[in-house]
Order: C-alpha cells, then sequence, then structure tokens
C-alpha cells in the first residue's frame, strides 16, 4: 500500500514538476487543521513527508495562521506548537490578520510563482485550491499523507498551454530570464544606476558670483563723473592764478 501511494506521489510530483516548475526543496504551506490532524495521527512531519515526496522539503506557514491558533486556545495548543517550529512566509496580512485559510490562499494568487504546496483539512479551502491550477494540494487520510492528484482546472490549463491558447507562469518567467541572459531586456536594477549621475556645480551660482565681482569696479559712468570733477578743479586753480596775477 505504501508502495502504491508513492508510485502516485511521484506521478503527480512529475507532472507539477514538468508543467509548472515545482521543484526542490518543496514548500508545504500548513494551516491549523492539517497540523491537528497531524498531532492525532501521531504523524512526524518532518521525517515522514521527506521519504514520501522522496525529496527535500520545507515546512512553512504564515502569521494569521499562528494568530489563528492562539485565539483558539487551549484545545489547539499541540497544532500550534507543530506550526510554530514551521518557517514563517510573509504574508501580505502585515496590519490585519485574516483567517489562515484566506491567508494561505491569497499565498497562491497570480499563478503560485512560489510553487507552494498547501497542506489542509479545510474542504472549503481544498475547493477553492483546485479552482487555482498550479498548485499541488496535501491532506491526512486515516492516519497517512496524501498528495492530491491534479485538479480538473490544472489539467485543462495545460492543455490550453499545450494547444498554444494559454502561457503558463513558468514559461513566463523562463522566457523574461532567457532575455535578460542575452540582453534583449535590461535588468530594472541596471536602469536604476544609469538614471543616477554624479550632479557637479551649478552653473547659476557660478554666475552669480562672477555678477559680484562686477559690481566691486566702477562703472563707465562713475569714471566720466570722477574726470569731470578733475578737470573743473583744474580750471579753477589757472583762474585764480590769472586773477592775482592781474592785480
Amino acid at each position: 500500500m505504501k508502495i502504491t501511494r508513492q508510485k502516485h506521489a511521484k506521478k503527480h510530483l512529475g507532472f507539477f514538476r514538468n508543467n509548472f516548475g515545482v521543484r526542490e526543496p518543496y514548500q508545504i504551506l500548513l494551516d491549523g487543521t492539517f497540523c491537528q490532524a497531524a498531532l492525532r495521527g501521531r504523524i512526524q512531519l518532518r521525517e515522514q513527508l521527506p521519504r514520501y515526496l522522496m525529496g527535500e522539503t520545507q515546512l512553512c506557514t504564515t502569521r494569521c495562521v499562528l494568530k489563528e491558533l492562539e485565539t483558539l486556545g487551549k484545545d489547539l495548543y499541540g497544532a500550534k506548537l507543530i506550526a510554530q517550529k514551521c518557517q514563517v512566509r510573509n504574508c501580505p496580512h502585515f496590519k490585519n490578520a485574516v483567517s489562515g485559510s484566506d491567508c494561505l490562499l491569497s499565498m497562491v494568487e497570480e499563478g503560485n510563482p512560489h510553487h507552494y504546496f498547501v497542506a489542509s483539512q479545510d474542504q472549503n479551502l481544498s475547493m477553492k485550491v483546485k479552482k487555482k491550477p498550479g498548485v499541488p494540494l496535501m491532506f491526512i487520510i486515516q492516519n497517512t499523507i496524501v498528495l492530491d492528484k491534479p485538479s480538473p482546472k490544472t489539467i485543462a490549463f495545460v492543455k490550453a498551454v499545450e494547444s498554444g491558447q494559454l502561457v503558463s507562469v513558468y514559461e513566463k518567467q523562463s522566457i523574461k530570464q532567457l532575455k535578460e541572459e542575452q540582453g534583449l531586456v535590461k535588468n530594472p536594477e541596471q536602469r536604476r544606476k544609469k538614471h543616477k549621475k554624479i550632479s557637479g556645480p551649478n552653473p547659476l551660482s557660478c554666475l552669480k558670483k562672477k555678477k559680484k565681482a562686477q559690481d566691486t569696479k566702477p562703472s563707465a559712468s562713475e569714471k566720466k563723473r570722477k574726470r569731470k570733477r578733475i578737470r573743473n578743479r583744474s580750471t579753477s586753480k589757472v583762474l585764480s592764478e590769472k586773477q592775482n596775477a592781474e592785480g
């Protein structure tokens, strides 16, 4: 039974790997219901998940999930301890926390670019996750971990991509990366660096200094006035000398 489960998991993983770029380490987002089911089934997630998926895994959660478990009280204290040992991923709900299911759903928006797995026992959340293509779903049944098969929405999306009707997020990322490597698309960081220029001295400030220097020199009109005054003094002296000689 265990061998057949691993075969199914390997098949499903190959599907997500080839069509959506899912890779190791597999990032698995846990909610409170999954942690509680693992506690009741005495499942050691850190040991059994890598064996089941046959690869390296990272157990993750969000602040909203932790806050929700804290508010639920003593009944989910064990589940809270399991969640606290997981890596906390940043969610967009910094100021106002939301429910754990809404938070995990927001983490796989826009084509699930971080390739998260969603692990939950919440049926409502599972139905919403299945409507989003490219999101692997996990749950616990009869004290065993199960990776769900690709949803009909996911299969329809892959068929549309193969027929050329759509382009997957994984393909968009690979195309963008190839264009950046070939220099067809400039890296936004390089654009920012080019916009930064070393500012030199302001030319207007230099002109102001020159004007001040010119203001200290006497103007042409002032020179003419001085010359006129000097001439008047010389003529008055000549007239006084003539008057003295006549007298």
